[in-house]
């Protein structure tokens, strides 16, 4: 994770943006204020993803028993896409 300063940031955005794609590692700009976090758009849609996954109480139930059963017996049968994710 790469940290700078509001002035780089906003004095090189272009190159900052160029690296952060291309290194796939969080930007973190910092200011008096706080702080905020530049991510690749594709890395934030997987974390959106996690957190949908996380929330929905049978994925994460289904997410569980397949560790688990893989910590056992080393491989999962599987379920499909229906069984595991229910959307809202």
């Amino acid at each position: 994770m790469r940290t700078v300063t509001l002035h780089t940031a906003t004095t090189n955005l272009q190159n900052l943006i160029a690296d952060t794609l291309s290194n796939q590692e969080e930007t973190v700009i910092v200011t008096d204020t706080g702080s905020v976090v530049m991510i690749d758009q594709q890395n934030w849609n997987g974390i959106l993803e996690t957190l949908k996954l996380l929330k929905d109480e049978k994925s994460l139930k289904a997410l569980l028993e397949g560790h688990k059963e893989r910590s056992v017996k080393g491989k999962s049968k599987g379920k499909s896409v229906e069984e595991v994710f229910t959307y809202v």
